[in-house]
């Protein structure tokens, strides 16, 4: 019975999610306490379980990068990155579209994409502004963007580091087998763009001379308070490199960054934490309770383990339902949380595995499957949920269906291309 209700639990929830009659922040604290009363999730384990509970290391990630980004915020940067984007692209709408999408997907692997997203996303908004164009299609590119770049390292999209965790694969494992198959879809997506927004594109003249006419170094309102920001930046960016050698976890380093950013900005700490998007953070405790139910119920183990029987020996076929299966469920249950549970099954195949090579291909269909079905739909990752947070706030409101529409299309497509790609590089 327990597995019944909490299938039904999620499915009404993630109904009100994607069709937005209810406020999403209402509908996981509600789904969350129903599961919870109903003894569906694993009590107060709920908060200490890193398998069967909420994520911490994501939600003070995300916590530590937003007062990061909110001290940065009052320096002016994000402005003058706007008025140097505009200027760059001299106003030309796809120009600008392929300028943001190529400084997202650059920094995605490196900063990890949550990260690049606050930090990107702020500087769209102040673009668009600028050009009084729509900023929600040039929001949503770099989402797409960010999801696809991630993928290339073991710290860029947070799936990766739980792989790589559990399987025992290197940043440069990552760099060597996931990188090259990244680099040929961001290539075909930056195409797909221009056929994909072609009605969102907008061109005003009058506007575009205006930010023409501006000189950015005149935003920026505090070059000394930036420096010491930029300083702090960075180190926050060689933690999170570092990640597999010091073995201090993403969040310890954004926590950490966050309290200095603080110290050297000598910024009111009320002001700063009001830029902090508690709904966003909410959201995903919340989430992740809703997962815990279906994991703590059997679903997820149930559904792994049926499908591994079905496959036997059959290690293409099983790389095949690793790559769709992880694209599709990880679009819908979260790609961090739908790893994390599936990992130790992953981990169980690839122990019947007699070949090595073949056993890391099943790693790498996992890995590509989740980080590609991250842009299946607004909830399917981390940036995402982000990202439409900072628009909402902002006054640019993208809709569930409003991204979905694109994101199916952009996860049909790469997952296609990695399944080709796994084939020829692991099976022909």
């Amino acid at each position: 019975m327990g597995p019944v209700l909490a299938l039904a639990i999620f499915g009404i929830a993630y109904f009100f999610i994607a069709t937005e009659k209810l406020d999403k922040v209402a509908v996981v604290l509600t789904a969350s306490g129903a599961m919870a009363v109903l003894g569906l999730i694993p009590g107060s384990g709920v908060f200490y379980s890193e398998h069967e509970g909420i994520d911490w290391n994501v939600v003070f990630l995300l916590l530590g990068m937003m007062v990061i980004v909110g001290v940065i915020k009052q320096t002016g940067l994000f402005d003058y990155l706007g008025i140097w984007a505009a200027k760059r692209s001299k106003g030309r709408p796809y120009r600008l579209m392929v300028m943001l999408m190529g400084i997202t997907a650059v920094a995605s692997p490196f900063l990890d994409n949550v990260t690049t997203i606050m930090l990107v996303a702020p500087v769209t908004v102040v673009v668009c502004n600028r050009l009084r164009i729509a900023a929600q299609p040039y929001l949503i590119a770099e989402i797409l963007a960010s999801n696809i770049g991630g993928a290339a390292t073991l710290i860029g999209d947070p799936p990766n580091i739980i792989i790589g965790s559990r399987a025992g694969l290197s940043f440069n494992d990552f760099l060597v087998h996931m990188a090259p198959i990244v680099v040929v879809v961001f290539l075909v997506f930056v195409l797909l763009t221009k056929v994909l927004f072609r009605r969102s594109f907008e061109y005003h003249p009058e506007q575009v001379a205006e930010v023409m006419a501006l000189q950015e170094r005149r935003a920026i309102t505090d070059p000394k308070l930036l420096v010491r920001c930029l300083v702090v930046l960075a180190g926050v960016v060689a933690g999170f490199a570092l990640h597999a050698v010091v073995h201090v976890e993403p969040s310890i380093v954004a926590l950490v960054g966050a309290g200095v950013m603080v110290l050297v900005s000598r910024a009111d700490v009320g002001d700063v934490l009001r830029e902090v998007e508690w709904p966003t953070l909410v959201f995903f405790m919340g989430l992740f309770v809703m997962v815990a139910g279906l994991t703590h119920t059997g679903v997820i183990s149930t559904a792994g383990t049926w499908a591994v029987d079905a496959l036997g020996d059959n290690y293409f076929a099983a790389a095949t339902a690793l790559l769709f299966g992880s694209s599709v469920l990880g679009a819908f249950f979260d790609n961090i949380p739908y790893v994390a549970t599936m990992t130790p099954i992953v981990e169980g195949v690839v122990a019947q595995v007699p070949d090595p090579r073949t056993g890391q291909a099943l790693w790498w269909s996992f890995a590509l499957g989740a980080d590609f079905g991250g842009n299946g739909t607004a909830v399917a990752a981390s940036a995402n949920v982000v990202a439409i947070g900072i628009a909402a706030r902002t006054g640019h409101r993208i809709s569930f269906w409003q991204f979905t529409k694109y994101g199916i299309v952009v996860t049909l497509l790469s997952t296609l291309m990695a399944w080709i790609y796994v084939w020829l590089r692991y099976f022909m």
